[in-house]
């Protein structure tokens, strides 16, 4: 029997108390950074950018424990108009609108994509409860559940940010104020992975090999194109940005490979790979929003976010540049800090398909971990760049010269973070184990400890490699006291103060400092072939040898927007155009409009019904 209203309005499984926990561990240090970082604005607008924040955190918990795809649709686009609303918050500014204009335009893209999918899931079920969506899924044509992979993806990949289809991201986050992006970044777009994990693998079931190779082709492009245009980009939020791209691509790796795996009838590979992609995704969850509270203090206290116009934070603001310091180490991987687990629990999962497949399969699993390696590498570059430029070196402006450390409040919302990123590498022990059952709950696979194959234990031992937290925790400890009482005690007894070697010039300042353009121009011509950079070079000489002024102007090609975007615009707006001759204002044509269109239901009527 057909049913239009829902009998399950929430639903509470592992997988959501999961997100539910991610929501409230980014939103909590959020709500306190807020206090100071709001603290110049008026109280009216004080008043409505709280209400706004605690709208768009309600209405991410209300996606996660629907029960029901009416309410999940509804609670997805209050998300979507919640977020809309503080991305444009400050309105003032034409960018503001125009990266509002361009999330709204893709966000309900994505939505529409995600309604055509239900409505045919609600066509074969005959009603909107995922238990019966579930029951039905199964009996499904092949056809139709590929058309509601399709539509269902392509939905929540552009909610998500994944390239190409990411266009709208490195607009909106830095627009918003930071706690937003902190929010938006950390967990709004992880809410779209949710979407992929509660109907691709618990609503549809075990789909074809090809769902899932499609899924980490898409996560391979979103890797590499988000991690190169951020090694580009000196904006510091954007460059953030940027980099939500790249690690959404490497947390659906994880899901990607757990849907290939358990088509080809692998499933403690699969519950490897699904671990590794929510363990990352609560690390991204954390490190990223601690960089963007970060990035918000820089900006609060500078009022700029171009790099090139900052250096030598690291003095005037200690906590800050400690703090971002955490979140750049957890991001670019490095141990014992959480990035660099989660990342190693996803090559040991490609490492299992690669040991424990043939053929094909086994070449897709190296091309796979060959992306994350080359991702890895260049995020760690690409922070290198954003730590040593921001923080490093003599100040490139008045505004870095004068700048300040924040509120005690902002600091506390950074420290919190900072706290969590380092415990989650730490006790990676204690934590493992429970995203593991997640895992297996969703992937429908009895709990109890994951037997890999013996074949995989001489390349990535999982049992091995795990970390005792109190060691771990000890040795941490240990080093810094004793890098504490190095530098309080002994490193202050002999203390020389030099002029650094100026290689036969004088009077160095920060002009002669190495740039963030210089750091990334290895790269620009390393990827050459899809950034298609141009330069233009100005010179005015007072002679042959002595030059006045010197101007230098880089650039790369935005590719997607010029190849993809604005062909597709163009093509809109030329329909429009043409459409407009349908409507001349002419009050009698309107008319006729009307009455062809009765006189063709008139027909299909007749034509139905004989």
């Amino acid at each position: 029997m057909t049913t239009f209203f829902p009998q399950q309005l929430f639903y509470l499984d592992p997988l959501a108390i999961f997100f539910l926990a991610v929501i409230g561990l980014v939103s909590l240090p959020s709500a306190v950074f807020s206090v100071g970082y709001l603290r110049s604005e008026s109280p009216a607008r004080r008043a409505l950018a709280w209400v706004l924040f605690l709208a768009f955190a309600l209405s991410m918990c209300l996606v996660v424990v629907s029960g029901n795809l009416f309410s999940f649709l509804v609670f997805w686009e209050l998300m979507s108009l919640f977020s809309y609303f503080l991305v444009v918050f400050d309105h003032t500014h034409e960018k503001s609108v125009r990266a509002g204009t361009v999330y709204f335009v893709m966000t309900h893209i994505g939505t529409a994509l995600i309604m055509a999918a239900f409505l045919i899931l609600y066509a074969q079920a005959g009603s909107f409860d995922f238990t019966a969506v579930k029951q039905a899924a199964s009996a499904m044509p092949g056809s139709a559940r590929n058309i509601v992979f399709l539509l269902l993806f392509l939905g929540f990949a552009a909610k998500a940010g994944v390239a190409p289809l990411h266009i709208w991201l490195p607009l909106a986050h830095p627009q918003a104020p930071s706690h937003i992006s902190s929010m938006m970044s950390g967990v709004m777009i992880k809410i779209a992975v949710y979407g992929m994990a509660r109907f691709f693998i618990l609503c549809l079931g075990t789909g074809p090999a090809w769902w899932g190779g499609c899924i980490l082709a898409f996560a391979v492009v979103s890797c590499l194109i988000g991690v190169i245009y951020a090694l580009m980009d000196h904006d510091l939020k954007r460059l953030l940005a940027y980099h939500s791209v790249e690690n959404i691509g490497i947390i659906l790796l994880g899901v990607g490979a757990a849907m290939f795996f358990t088509s080809k009838g692998m499933p403690a590979e699969a519950a490897l790979a699904l671990c590794a992609g929510l363990y990352h995704l609560i690390n991204h969850a954390l490190f990223k929003a601690l960089l963007f509270l970060c990035s918000g203090s820089v900006v609060k206290a500078t009022g700029i976010r171009d790099m090139e116009k900052m250096g030598g934070l690291i003095k005037v603001m200690p906590w800050t540049a400690g703090f971002f310091l955490v979140g750049a180490m957890g991001i670019s991987a490095l141990p014992p800090l959480n990035g660099f687990v989660s990342e190693w629990l996803m090559f040991q999962s490609f490492f299992a398909g690669i040991i424990n497949s043939f053929g094909g399969v086994k070449l897709y699993m190296v091309l796979c971990a060959a992306a994350l390696a080359l991702t890895s590498g260049l995020a760690a570059a690409c922070f290198v760049k954003a730590f040593g430029i921001t923080f490093l070196a003599l100040p490139r402006s008045r505004r870095a010269q004068d700048a300040h450390e924040v509120s005690l409040s902002m600091k506390l919302g950074m420290g919190f973070l900072a706290a969590m990123v380092v415990l989650f590498g730490v006790g990676a022990g204690v934590v493992f184990p429970l995203i593991m059952r997640v895992a297996q709950e969703t992937l429908g696979i009895p709990g109890g400890p994951v037997a890999l194959p013996t074949r995989l234990l001489a390349v990535a031992p999982v049992g091995q490699a795990s970390i005792s937290p109190f060691l771990m925790t000890a040795v941490l400890g240990l080093t810094a006291l004793a890098a504490f009482i190095w530098f309080r005690f002994v490193s202050r007894r002999k203390k020389s103060t030099y002029n650094t070697w100026d290689c036969g010039y004088y009077d160095l300042d920060s002009r002669n400092e190495y740039t963030a353009t210089a750091f990334s121009k290895k790269f620009r011509f390393a990827f050459s072939f899809f950034l298609l950079p141009y330069r233009k070079v100005d010179k005015i000489r007072e002679s042959f040898y002595h030059v006045r002024s010197f101007t230098y102007e880089t650039h790369t090609t935005a590719v997607f927007e010029k190849h993809i975007y604005k062909p597709l615009l163009g093509l809109i707006y030329g329909m429009a155009l043409r459409m407009r001759k349908l409507q001349p204002g002419s009050i009698n044509l309107y008319i006729l409009y009307i009455f062809l269109a009765l006189v063709i239901l008139i027909g299909i009527t007749g034509v139905l019904n004989p």
